[in-house]
């Protein structure tokens, strides 16, 4: 069964830079799209980006576009999130998925998701 498992969410002060990790088992890593999501405390779980299987395409939220960067190494199953930049509103719990469905940016269109790695922005 797959499972991912994210890694990397510290404590960082607002105009920092953090990078998140996501680990995936399995042999299957490399057929998929996977996306990364975030749900602050109160809030709805929200799309952040995506990337492609093979790593070619990737799509972000407007909120966060031109201060992540999203990259999968498929030779290793992992997938990362470069965030840069911080703002105190990108506080929130990060969580990998891998995709399924039609869109990028819809919670249903993803099936397996890790955990969480809480990142806190500070100002």
């Amino acid at each position: 069964q797959v499972q991912v498992v994210e890694s990397g969410g510290d404590l960082v002060q607002a105009g920092g830079s953090l990078r998140l990790s996501c680990a995936a088992s399995g042999r299957t890593f490399s057929y998929y799209g996977m996306g990364w999501f975030r749900q602050a405390p109160g809030k709805e779980r929200e799309f952040v980006g995506s990337i492609s299987n093979s790593g070619v395409s990737t799509l972000y939220a407007d909120s966060v576009k031109g201060r992540f960067i999203i990259s999968r190494d498929n030779a290793k199953n992992a997938l990362y999130l470069q965030m840069n930049s911080l703002k105190p509103e990108d506080t929130a719990v990060y969580y990998c998925a891998r995709r399924i469905g039609a869109t990028n940016y819809r919670t249903p269109d993803y099936d397996v998701w890790g955990q969480g790695t809480r990142v806190t922005v500070s100002s």
